[in-house]
């Protein structure tokens, strides 16, 4: 998928994350948010001023979303892709497969 069709996905919430701790509770809130009440996803921004901490924090969250909804008897059928942002940022947008299903992408 291109730069192009990532962006154009309709998103509900852009969590601006600068460490680890960020990680674990925009995951939560994404989970809480809900990723089918609507047709929307999710964006997530990284510093690309440290590629560890980057890499880290998209573990973070695509990991403990999983879990999450697990947690909480959901289902846990969500896409995401990784890209670059902009010079500052790289970004990952999670999003249902049903949402992307639906929207044609």
């Amino acid at each position: 998928m291109e730069k192009a069709d990532i962006e154009s996905i309709p998103i509900q919430k852009t969590f601006d994350l600068k460490d680890e701790k960020d990680a674990y509770d925009a995951a939560e809130e994404m989970v809480k948010i809900g990723f089918y009440k609507e047709k929307k996803g999710f964006k997530v921004l990284m510093p690309k001023a440290s590629k560890n901490t980057a890499k880290r924090i998209g573990y973070i969250v695509t990991t403990t979303v999983t879990s999450s909804l697990r947690k909480e008897n959901q289902e846990r059928d969500i896409r995401y892709w990784t890209y670059h942002h902009d010079k500052e940022h790289y970004g990952i947008v999670l999003v249902s497969s049903k949402v992307v299903e639906e929207l044609d992408f």
